[in-house]
């Protein structure tokens, strides 16, 4: 897989891409040395509702530089700050590769479009889960940037997906949240398969 598909919010690869297996050893390095600083399933602060941002200063500036170097260092494209430990209403994205990192200020999705779009998703704080989750596939978000300017942004496709998925951490919902229950057997399986399988490494 690509940066732009390992990610918070995973979707199926792109044809061609190299998956994490076949990462090199100083990329893997760094990446695991990123994903320690996640928070994994089981910790009570996935579940908490982030509050809003306050104070747009020299710290919070430092928190969004902080979360963009570790998203990228884990492969990922999202990150909320809930997933650190912070619960401020914060998230971080680079949707494409060639895009600039983003910052969303206590985000708010102000319309989403009646179309679904189903497509698979990871989680950085859910090893080794990878479930198909049906979302809007356009979203308009209201929210400030780390200056706090007000921003609005008009997204669609990955972008979108990749919004609402980091949203979703900032209110403690988590993507097994909107499967099934048969489903959530499955992905917890392969999420202690998954932590098993890095212990023994």
């Amino acid at each position: 897989m690509s940066d732009e598909q390992i990610m918070d919010a995973e979707v199926e690869p792109e044809e061609g891409a190299s998956t994490v297996a076949e990462l090199d050893p100083e990329t893997r390095a760094r990446r695991d040395a990123a994903l320690r600083h996640v928070r994994k399933f089981g910790d009570p602060v996935l579940r908490s509702t982030a509050l809003p941002v306050e104070r747009f200063d020299e710290a919070l500036l430092d928190e969004v530089e902080r979360m963009g170097e570790l998203m990228h260092d884990a492969l990922g494209i999202g990150l909320a700050a809930t997933q650190l430990g912070i619960l401020h209403r914060l998230l971080v994205y680079r949707a494409h590769i060639e895009d600039p990192l983003t910052a969303l200020v206590n985000p708010v999705i102000e319309w989403a479009g009646e179309e679904l779009e189903t497509l698979e998703e990871g989680c950085l704080s859910l090893p080794g889960v990878h479930v198909d989750v049906g979302r809007p596939s356009r979203v308009r978000v209201r929210a400030r940037d780390a200056a706090g300017e007000e921003l609005v942004v008009e997204a669609e496709g990955l972008e979108a997906r990749v919004i609402q998925h980091e949203i979703d951490h900032l209110d403690g919902i988590l993507i097994l949240d909107r499967i099934s229950r048969e489903q959530r057997k499955e992905a917890m399986r392969a999420m202690r398969e998954a932590v098993t399988a890095a212990s023994a490494a």
